[in-house]
């Protein structure tokens, strides 16, 4: 193929490939009733295709690291073999890979423990690996060319995952990884989240997140973003939320109606959730069907006001709540800090420093936050109560997803490793 034309349709690509950025604390797969696991975080590092398995709580310390493209010789002949994937592989590199491959979006261990499921934006997969050996149990591919954020149902056994150039999500067997549905979503869905009974699962569409009209004017071009409600066992549509109308009835016109990293409340009651460039978060009232408030948080002096430099459109990327429901945990990607605040009064406690921090999640004893630093290649823990880090430890390249989830008790790392 000539160079001209490559570096065409790689530019064309670019402007069609979705943008990924990542969106809201799940639980983790339920666990098995044995004794013999433990609970774990995995830390998903997209940039060089491993996940660190650390401790859930205390110090956080390592447990394990996976690979989780050890079939990629494979994939890689694949894609060298197919034109439009090999296009797409590249334009998913310079676009929101920033430069990188993105291997590890998100992932959820299985109930037992013995595997992980992970999702893969650069080969359009879905894999499951086995945690004792290190090798693939079973590949999805997910429809169009790339896979992104995932959510695992409150039993464990299902898992639900974005495939963001299809307007797609698919649902799973964790354990099989045969389809069990599938359903519509808007332009580029991002985040999945399964209520806390199994019965629904919301995912929001995010739209075109990687081209430069970034103004409030163009906003109409970045395409149909939409919060979609579907039935977790028929897998048919329930309710669809357009944003757009609820923020220009809260006065927000000028907001983008993106909705980002996500979480509800502890009787599901309220969302709070982020949107593309703004510095903060907005609670929406799911009886009334409304935004009730909203929370502008500091700016960082330093982080250009020029919008085309935010990635993939996020200003603020990452929210998380306590158990009780009583903090709120934000990570302010392009603010480079984190911060608690709290629920009630909607009061920020102490903006705590972090590089490009990603995603926020919940420990395991549930006291504090953890987010994931992108941009320095590690992990820290924020205590919910006082608002301060109270421990940091590194992972691989570019930290995105962390879950907590379980492996065997004795488990240090698949063998050989």
């Amino acid at each position: 193929m000539p160079a001209s034309r490559t570096r065409h349709l790689c530019s064309v690509a670019a402007a069609l490939v979705l943008a990924a950025a990542g969106p809201a604390t799940a639980a983790s797969a339920a666990p098995s009733t044995s004794d013999s696991l433990r609970e774990v975080l995995f830390v998903g590092n997209n940039w060089d295709g491993t996940a660190d398995v650390i401790r859930s709580s205390g110090d956080f310390a390592e447990v394990g690291r996976i690979d989780v493209i050890p079939d990629k010789d494979a994939r890689m002949k694949e894609i060298n073999a197919d034109p439009v994937k090999w296009i797409y592989f590249q334009a998913i590199r310079n676009s929101v890979g920033e430069g990188h491959d993105q291997y590890a979006d998100d992932m959820y261990s299985t109930p037992d423990g013995r595997s992980v499921v992970v999702s893969r934006p650069s080969f359009a997969d879905v894999v499951s690996i086995d945690l004792a050996t290190g090798k693939v149990n079973w590949r999805f591919p997910v429809s169009g060319y790339r896979a992104d954020h995932m959510a695992v149902s409150p039993d464990g056994t299902r898992v639900a995952v974005s495939a963001s150039t299809a307007n797609t999500v698919h649902v799973l067997d964790i354990t099989t990884g045969k389809q069990l549905g599938s359903f519509a979503t808007g332009d580029k869905p991002h985040e999945n989240i399964f209520t806390r009974d199994g019965k629904y699962i919301w995912n929001m569409a995010i739209g075109d997140v990687n081209t430069a009209l970034d103004d409030p004017g163009w906003d109409w071009t970045k395409g149909d973003r939409h919060i979609t409600v579907v039935d977790a066992t028929t897998y048919k549509q329930v309710k669809v939320i357009d944003m757009r109308q609820r923020l220009d009835a809260f006065g927000l016109k000028d907001f983008s109606d993106a909705v980002r990293p996500a979480v509800f409340s502890p009787d599901e009651s309220k969302l709070y959730f982020q949107v593309s460039f703004f510095n903060g978060f907005l609670e929406y009232d799911i009886a009334t069907d409304r935004i009730t408030r909203v929370k502008t948080l500091p700016k960082n002096p330093a982080t250009s006001e020029d919008r085309t430099t935010w990635v993939n459109d996020s200003r603020h990327h990452g929210i998380s709540m306590n158990p009780e429901g009583t903090k709120l945990c934000v990570a302010g990607t392009m603010d480079d800090y984190a911060t608690v605040v709290d629920r009630a009064t909607l009061q920020e406690g102490p903006l705590v420093a972090a590089s490009k921090p990603y995603w926020a999640t919940v420990s395991g004893d549930g006291k504090d936050c953890v987010i994931s630093e992108s941009g320095a290649d590690q992990v820290t823990a924020i205590d919910f109560a006082t608002g301060r880090k109270v421990a940091s430890v590194p992972v691989g390249d570019h930290p995105q997803r962390v879950r907590l989830g379980h492996v065997r008790t004795d488990w240090t790392g698949p063998e050989g490793s």
